[in-house]
């Protein structure tokens, strides 16, 4: 299934004798949240959250627990009803029964069915969406051919975490839908089914799903994600690429290798090295060595991880 355009502004807008039509480069977003807000009684989970997730992305969405990402992505899904706030999803209204079709969600606790089998449960949700049953069979194959899930026929209360997940998985995928939302993918799991799992969201993008992405270990977003969202305290502290967050919220450091000792370097090795905040210091030590009769050997650049971005936005 591809993307609709119910949006009204991607269609042709007559103004008079002529009609506009959208640049080329126009593309609606396929996931538009604006003034999302959620209320329980007295407490506000989600406060005034706007953000766009393009097609074919894949959006990360972060905090601390408590920061109101729970609940932004139950809202997205049309599980829960936003106090205010607009949220849709592939043109549609995230309360239309339509839009469901078209949105697979990965909840961070997916209980199954354990008495049934994976073909006999994935097939059971096929039909709830009333998936041809052909294709049902085909895209239930493949995705677990992709998951290496083999145990297709043993009841599922005989599977660990890992394979449960890969089931649950498979099944945000029986409808095809252009839109998944995934919290949590890989929690609990051991080391190869998380490699597999990431990388199987990665390839899902690649495919042209669009992926809301929301995980507590910050390698996996980092490693998967195009853009990334930080929420704190129900509000979005921190929105773009990881190269954008960095730049703003993050630190450079430069360690300069000399063949010779400077006044600040230490001992690294045969070498020296020293450490620095800027480029122009970076000049002046290339200096110091060569009236030192020696010269830079090595410069290498170290970056703040999405984790260390994490922990200083949210102070925690």
């Amino acid at each position: 299934m591809r993307p609709r355009t119910r949006c009204p502004s991607s269609r042709p807008v007559a103004t008079g004798s002529q009609t506009l039509k959208p640049p080329p480069s126009f593309h609606p977003a396929m996931i538009s949240v604006r003034g999302l807000e959620k209320r329980y009684g007295d407490v506000t989970a989600v406060d005034g959250v706007s953000f766009e997730v393009d097609a074919g992305e894949v959006f990360g969405l972060v905090g601390p627990n408590g920061a109101g990402k729970t609940s932004t992505l139950k809202m997205l899904c049309g599980l829960v009803e936003p106090s205010a706030g607009d949220v849709t999803v592939n043109g549609f209204d995230a309360s239309e029964t339509e839009m469901r079709r078209s949105l697979g969600f990965l909840p961070e606790e997916s209980p199954l069915y354990d008495e049934m089998t994976p073909r006999g449960y994935l097939r059971f949700f096929a039909d709830l969406y009333d998936v041809d049953r052909e294709a049902a069979n085909e895209r239930i194959e493949a995705a677990l051919d992709r998951l290496d899930l083999d145990a297709r026929d043993r009841p599922v209360g005989d599977f660990s975490k890992g394979m449960k997940r890969k089931v649950a998985i498979a099944r945000s995928l029986v409808n095809d839908p252009d839109v998944l939302v995934y919290d949590e993918p890989a929690s609990g799991l051991d080391p190869l089914t998380t490699n597999t799992v990431v990388e199987f969201t990665r390839e899902l993008a690649d495919d042209g799903k669009t992926i809301v992405f929301s995980a507590h270990d910050l390698h996996h977003v980092e490693s998967v994600c195009d853009r990334v969202a930080i929420m704190r305290d129900g509000e979005l502290a921190a929105t773009g690429t990881l190269a954008d967050i960095r730049d703003e919220h993050g630190d450079v450091s430069y360690r300069v290798f000399t063949d010779v000792p400077l006044a600040d370097s230490g001992p690294a090795g045969d070498r020296h090295v020293t450490e620095v905040d800027s480029m122009a210091d970076v000049e002046a030590l290339r200096a110091e060595a060569g009236d030192a009769g020696g010269e830079v050997v090595d410069i290498r650049t170290e970056e703040s991880t999405l984790e260390d971005v994490f922990l200083d936005v949210t102070g925690t």
